[in-house]
């Protein structure tokens, strides 16, 4: 369709009629289109035009797929110069110009030590296949079937990287799938810490629930194939793990010979203010899980491997969009320009300073129950205010409870390890805890945030977290747009609140 026919349609269809129209015929399962009924039919950088000619600051950006923002220049540059070329834009895994490029600027920006040994594998065109390859690529290298996962984890919607994926609630978990398990350990954070202590002392007990789980017989739990975590949880409600606490699982995983696979789909490309969030632990993962940014909005998946690893047949896996030319030349142009350009400092300095801002606004609001992230993705976390907590529960600053971490640790320290199917210690029950999750405000804040001409998204606990995930290439202005946006419309869901 040319412009001057898109245009066309755009003009012969009413806008209430789209969303009419999509609601009679397609399923039940879409979920953006339910809370943004928007029908866009232009954007650029960080603004969306819809139908109806109302525009909207996008800090949902594709669920972070769009680290340049929609329409880059040079990813359109790219774009076209592939089609004007005449160069196959369907090449499965065979060998071509525009491949050779993406692989040579993708190992240009790998972890220093990780490109002059790695292997890359394009899957299919989501993170799902992707984590799949992975999944598959380490069981066939370890001969192991099991994998070590984390609660509140997402790594797809595939059978194999849901079963990895866990709830964001409990300490342990077992899933058997056939003569496969997905073992889910404690995930570290400061204000929903599964120990109800938080900060390092949390995280060290996390850790040592890990060893445990992996060393002791009792447990049992069978030497795993391979251990997946996400260095920022992103549906999880933008929980970034303590980089002690990342050094302290490579060196668990490594000391036992257990594959180490870091999902960088959301994080990758800048997004956290590192090029790769693995960079902040200065950790060299054995796998990692790319896609969204890398695609430069276009769909491309692709693990990083170390090359001891690679072990697996042709055809081992495989897909049939795994050759997307356009993909891989927006991706390329995608992954120079953040790196020439510094966007991944950027997003540190100002990921930093929209942290800030938005805990000082949140002092005034006690259905704000905690504000973190790291460089451009960032969580608001919605909570009861008037809900019963136990005193020293963690606030904004998202710290332990009161005198309580002695205790606990101590407790801790005295378990043995979890038995199969043994969920969390009797202990945990009685740990404080931080006001409950209100999932119904943060929708309301959403609801609120687009009336203003602000798109958000919705993650962790029982979605009850407002996620913030704006193009790298946002200027300072646009940010103070968002970020008075926001405040407005947390102050009017505050004071809707009986």
């Amino acid at each position: 369709m040319t412009g001057g026919a898109l245009a066309g349609a755009v003009a012969r269809s009413a806008p209430d009629g789209i969303p009419r129209r999509q609601s009679a015929r397609e399923p039940a399962a879409r979920t953006y289109a339910r809370a943004l009924p928007i029908v866009p039919v232009r954007a650029r950088g960080l603004t969306i035009e819809g139908a109806d000619g109302r525009r909207y600051l996008d800090c949902l950006s594709g669920a972070g797929t769009l680290a340049l923002g929609h329409n880059h220049p040079v990813v359109l540059e790219a774009i076209r110069d592939v089609l004007d070329s005449g160069a196959p834009l369907h090449a499965f895994d065979l060998a071509t110009p525009v491949e050779d490029a993406f692989i040579s600027e993708l190992f240009r920006t790998l972890p220093s030590g990780f490109a002059d040994r790695a292997r890359v594998q394009f899957c299919g065109p989501t993170g799902s296949d992707a984590v799949e390859a992975a999944l598959r690529l380490v069981r066939a290298a370890t001969g192991r079937t099991d994998v070590l996962a984390f609660t509140g984890a997402y790594h797809g919607m595939t059978t194999g990287s849901l079963e990895a994926s866990g709830p964001a609630v409990g300490v342990a978990d077992l899933v058997d799938t056939a003569d496969r398990r997905v073992v889910r350990l404690p995930c570290p954070q400061d204000y929903r810490c599964p120990f109800g202590v938080g900060g390092e002392r949390g995280a060290e007990l996390t850790a040592r629930w890990t060893e445990s789980v992996l060393d002791a017989p009792e447990s049992g739990v069978r030497p795993p194939a391979g251990m997946i975590l996400e260095p920022v949880q992103g549906e999880g409600g933008v929980v970034p793990a303590p980089d002690a606490w990342m050094r302290r699982m490579r060196r668990i995983t490594a000391e036992r010979s257990i594959p180490l696979i870091a999902d960088e789909v959301h994080t990758g490309v800048g997004r956290t203010g590192a090029f790769w969030a693995v960079e902040h632990s200065a950790i060299v993962p054995d796998v990692m899980v790319l896609s969204k940014a890398i695609g430069g909005s276009l769909p491309l998946a692709v693990i990083v491997y170390r090359e001891d690893l690679d072990v697996g047949e042709p055809g081992a896996h495989a897909g049939a969009f795994r050759g997307n030319q356009l993909a891989m030349a927006a991706g390329t142009a995608t992954l120079a320009h953040v790196r020439t350009n510094g966007l991944a400092e950027r997003a540190a300095t100002l990921g930093a300073h929209m942290l800030d801002q938005l805990r000082r606004v949140a002092r005034h609001f006690p259905c704000v129950g905690d504000v973190r992230g790291r460089g451009l993705m960032i969580g608001v976390e919605m909570v009861h205010p008037a809900g019963d907590r136990g005193p020293g529960s963690p606030g904004l600053d998202g710290g332990g409870g009161g005198g309580g971490v002695g205790r606990l640790g101590d407790a801790a320290s005295d378990l043995g390890p979890p038995t199969h199917g043994q969920s969390a210690p009797a202990w945990a029950a009685s740990a404080v805890r931080p006001h409950p999750a209100a999932p119904e405000l943060a929708a309301a804040v959403q609801r609120e945030c687009l009336r203003r001409g602000l798109i958000v998204e919705l993650g962790g606990r029982h979605a009850s977290v407002v996620r913030l995930l704006p193009p790298l290439t946002i200027t300072d202005e646009q940010t103070a747009a968002v970020l008075d946006r926001l405040a407005d419309a947390l102050e009017a869901v505050a004071r809707a609140i009986p």
